[in-house]
């Protein structure tokens, strides 16, 4: 006669099953990146579960970030996050270029115009100095990545203009162009949300989470050169940077207290 394990577990509920070989099913490669999942009844078919069972499974993943809905379209797997590492100043195609990916560029606008006032602050110019403006998407391996919107000293801009600016960085135009040397580039970073313009750009719904940087690279001098505001997908882009512990003198001046207990 056997005895009943009195402290066998529960099984899990059965959202959590189909969560679990679902995300298996994804980071195995079952199921590649950018492809649809089955609908929500052919899940309940295949787990005999009910459609919100289903549901609650497929939130508790697209909140992990392994899968992203498209209105009308269904359930797909999320594509990794492509990342840049910002200890060092890249231009997005050189530093996405290293790690293999492939990069293109689509210029939808370039044009000279009278600078906005933090635009004129930012590069040190007198109010209503005209500047180059260009806006291009990002795609890296074909999905729209980035929205960039670059400022440029006329000058600097007159160059940048006439190269092919599907296939290059402003960096390296600047640099192998225009023959200056970079220096270094300050960053601010925070969240937005994309508007209507942006949204359609990047191939997002509207309101959809978006990382919002803005740089302002310096040439080896010191003098502002290049003004741009980048707007990243939350969902395919991220930042990386490494942080080291820096204490500070006094703090190493102290001694631990010494003692009996």
């Amino acid at each position: 006669m056997t005895t009943p394990n009195l402290h066998r577990q529960p099984a899990p509920p059965l959202y959590e099953r189909i969560k679990g070989t679902l995300r298996e099913g994804i980071l195995s490669g079952h199921y590649a990146p950018a492809s649809l999942l089955p609908s929500e009844a052919a899940l309940g078919e295949q787990f005999n579960a009910s459609r919100i069972t289903v549901r609650q499974a497929l939130a508790d993943l697209q909140n992990e970030g392994l899968i992203f809905r498209r209105h009308g379209k269904g359930t797909f797997v999320s594509q990794p996050k492509a990342f840049q590492n910002v200890t060092a100043l890249q231009g997005f195609a050189e530093a996405m270029s290293a790690q293999g990916h492939a990069i293109r560029n689509r210029v939808l606008k370039l044009r000279t115009v009278p600078a906005p006032t933090d635009v004129s602050q930012a590069l040190q110019l007198p109010s209503g100095t005209h500047v180059t403006e260009l806006h291009r998407v990002r795609l890296l391996d074909q999905l729209p990545v980035s929205l960039e919107v670059t400022w440029l000293p006329e000058a600097l801009g007159s160059i940048v203009a006439r190269v092919d600016l599907v296939a290059r960085d402003v960096f390296l135009v600047l640099e192998q162009d225009a023959g200056v040397a970079l220096g270094h580039a300050t960053l601010a970073v925070d969240a937005a949300l994309a508007d209507h313009a942006t949204a359609i750009a990047l191939d997002t719904g509207a309101g959809a989470a978006l990382l919002r940087v803005e740089r302002l690279t310096h040439d080896a001098q010191g003098a502002p050169i290049d003004f741009e505001r980048l707007y990243f997908r939350g969902d395919a882009f991220q930042y990386r940077l490494r942080l080291d512990r820096q204490v500070a003198a006094h703090a190493q001046s102290i001694l631990p207290l010494q003692g009996t207990v």
